[in-house]
């Protein structure tokens, strides 16, 4: 090597090793992803029903829901908050925007079939006349498309950012 010639490192490397894990990296973030949608609506599901005079009752050993007062909207926080972190989470781990879509369709599938399917004491998980559950509903779904909207928004950097000075 001449003294005018400069050693350039060898930057293959390191990216051959980096694209050996990550189909892991996204299989992974996809998979907490989707558990993460299922677990969340679960829980929404079941705090629905929650009033006010349940913070009493629930210490006794009653049901939730089996309180007076008035609905407490803790299912309508929860589903904003958790969806639009779950949807942060999908994206930010694969490093893919349409990661964002299977726990969306997860999550959506689950409200629907908790609304329009009867138990077999023939209750319905959601009923339509518990406003707390119709508005969780919209307002869950409505975080994801937020997040899909903002990412949508978002400019796509295209190479290396150049030098603001």
């Amino acid at each position: 090597m001449t003294p005018t010639e400069t050693a350039i490192p060898d930057e293959t490397a390191p990216q051959e090793k980096k694209r050996g894990w990550e189909p892991v990296i996204v299989a992974g973030g996809l998979v907490v992803a989707i558990l993460a949608a299922f677990i969340t609506g679960v829980l929404e599901i079941l705090v629905t029903p929650l009033r006010a005079g349940d913070v009493v009752t629930i210490w006794r050993g009653d049901a939730i829901g089996s309180g007076s007062g008035p609905p407490i909207g803790l299912a309508i926080l929860l589903a904003v908050v958790a969806n639009y972190a779950i949807g942060w989470f999908a994206v930010s781990t694969t490093g893919k925007r349409w990661a964002l879509a299977p726990p969306w369709a997860l999550w959506t599938l689950m409200m629907l079939f908790a609304a329009g399917v009867r138990t077999n004491e023939g209750d319905y998980l959601i009923s339509g006349d518990d406003w707390v559950a119709l508005v969780m509903i919209l307002v869950g779904s409505l975080s994801f498309a937020v997040y899909s909207y903002r990412m949508i928004l978002r400019r796509i950097p295209r190479g290396p950012v150049p030098d603001q000075r």
